[in-house]
């Protein structure tokens, strides 16, 4: 086993897990004078520029199981003030997305134990329903997975409603992978935020403020000087314009074996290893794909499971104790709460916008 410090070449991610309920995208949500960046000063749309929401599709989802909507679906939620997800105070999980049926909006509530309540509208909603089971985890079977490691069993019997989502949606999780490259999930999250605001479009249904990601056509009309407006570099800036013109056959990943799809997501240009796999743990739902490269991951695994840090390939030899399952090690490690010790200066991230 390579023990080492993890050398600073990955994306710049916090540990796997949810962020705080009530940090929604409403500005009623952010606390006073800390509205995220890349936001603008009102989020507030005109009765002019909400879309007709047209009739709610609706659905009772009985999953067989005691589901955790929160912990199951926080990690398609970017950063606080996400303009394409909330949690609303009632618990409710509300997500905007672009589906190939057009823009939907979905709101799932969770009511008996095992049973989930679900509406979405827009002219995807009927897709968007129908994608439901997959969204909380129905083809993601944790029965093969034996935690043996102490750590693992507990936080594995204290969260027995985790699955990993399956979005069916690529471009929708490959779009914020490519901005969270090689920058600070502050930066990230700030240029998201940007993009949806400045370049999406208002969410049909009834929770004011959501935004729907936009289709490939405008990310390849945004022009550079608003990339550089949201902190993002000319590398990612080529990697966004590369996946957005082959979005059709990336789409295609989602009836592909794992190891095809991560081998034509890694065909775009500026897509490597950890791109890849946060995109598939998301979009395809692949509980074994592992973010090598992460600047925090193999630390976070080390510290956990054997109690120091670690390099990739070090990290790579302890998950390989549980194959097919090693993407959901490292999001119960996550949610164990064990970090690395926190020593030496803070780091001190490049502002793109500055150049």
């Amino acid at each position: 086993m390579t023990v080492a410090p993890a050398a600073p070449d990955g994306a710049r991610r916090g540990a796997p897990g949810g962020w705080p309920a009530g940090r929604s995208g409403s500005q009623a949500a952010w606390p006073a004078g800390r509205r995220p960046v890349g936001a603008p000063a009102r989020l507030r749309r005109e009765p002019a520029d909400l879309p007709p929401a047209g009739p709610a599709v609706e659905t009772v989802w009985r999953a067989g199981w005691a589901v955790d909507v929160r912990r199951t679906l926080s990690p398609l939620v970017r950063g606080p003030g996400d303009p394409a997800h909330r949690f609303g105070p009632d618990g409710t999980f509300w997500r905007a997305a672009l589906t190939p049926e057009g823009p939907a909006t979905l709101a799932l509530r969770v009511g008996a134990p095992g049973e989930v309540h679900a509406t979405a509208w827009g002219p995807g909603a009927s897709w968007t329903i129908a994608s439901v089971p997959d969204l909380l985890g129905v083809r993601d079977d944790p029965s093969t997975f034996a935690p043996r490691h102490p750590l693992l069993a507990d936080v594995h019997r204290r969260h027995p409603g985790l699955r990993v989502p399956r979005t069916g949606l690529v471009l929708d999780a490959l779009v914020p992978a490519i901005l969270e490259q090689r920058v600070t999930g502050t930066q990230a999250h700030q240029a998201w935020r940007f993009l949806l605001h400045k370049y999406g479009t208002p969410a049909p249904g009834p929770m004011p403020g959501l935004r729907v990601p936009p289709p490939p056509r405008t990310l390849l009309d945004v022009p550079t000087w608003d990339w550089h407006r949201a902190g993002v570099d000319l590398k990612r800036q080529r990697a966004l314009r590369a996946a957005a013109t082959v979005a059709a056959r990336l789409q295609e990943c989602c009836g592909m074996a794992a190891a095809d799809a991560l081998g034509r997501l890694r065909v775009v240009p500026g897509v490597g290893v950890w791109t890849a796999a946060e995109t598939a743990q998301r979009a395809l739902g692949d509980a074994d794909a592992v973010s090598v490269g992460d600047f925090h991951i193999p630390d976070l695994v080390g510290w956990a499971l054997v109690g120091g840090p670690l390099d990739d390939d070090g990290m790579l030899e302890v998950l390989a104790e549980w194959p097919g399952h090693r993407h959901r090690v490292v999001l119960l490690v996550g949610l164990s709460r064990v970090g690395k010790p926190k020593r030496g200066p803070r780091f001190s991230p490049i502002d793109y916008r500055s150049m």
